[in-house]
């Protein structure tokens, strides 16, 4: 199902809004917010599914222990959980990079930590480059700004990675 643009600022809206309310709720903790990279206006079909559940997967095996709440959220806007942990928000900065370059479709992940008081951490807090283009090897926002692959390039790289990950 295809979205709009508008339907697409406005999910990002109530993302960051549903953001905020989890961390008042639970005061102290780091939120881990988990989304899919999927180019175009379909955000949620079968490929977004299985990288959003290998995404999870992964999640759920690193922060088990260190879990405090997660909140799953399966919409026509796409994939969203949210994981909230007692990790320091550098360290779960460094463990959600760390699923994004070791995960054979860790690429495809969208993992943001956001600090206790809702401010994002970002590569570069934790000493690390921007992420790479799927394609070449460009920092991956010139990329996306500057429209340098089509979406069906993209498209056909994404379901190489996941084919090759169910495969």
């Amino acid at each position: 199902m295809e979205i709009s643009l508008d339907e697409l600022l406005a999910s990002r809206e109530a993302r960051r809004d549903f953001q905020d309310e989890l961390l008042r709720r639970y005061p102290g903790k780091t939120l881990v917010c988990l989304t899919v990279v999927m180019p175009g206006s379909v955000k949620r079909n079968t490929q977004s599914l299985i990288v959003a559940q290998a995404a999870l997967s992964a999640l759920i095996a690193r922060f088990g222990s260190d879990m405090t709440a997660m909140q799953v959220r399966d919409l026509a806007t796409g994939y969203e959980a949210y994981l909230l942990t007692s990790l320091s928000p550098l360290e779960a900065k460094r463990a959600v990079c760390h699923i994004e370059e070791t995960h054979p479709l860790g690429r495809l992940f969208d993992l943001d930590v956001m600090t206790r008081a809702g401010e994002p951490v970002s590569r570069a807090d934790i000493g690390l480059a921007p992420r790479r283009c799927l394609l070449c090897d460009r920092e991956a926002r010139w990329c996306m700004r500057n429209h340098t692959h089509t979406r069906e390039e993209l498209m056909a790289r994404i379901g190489e990675m996941i084919d090759a990950y169910v495969g």
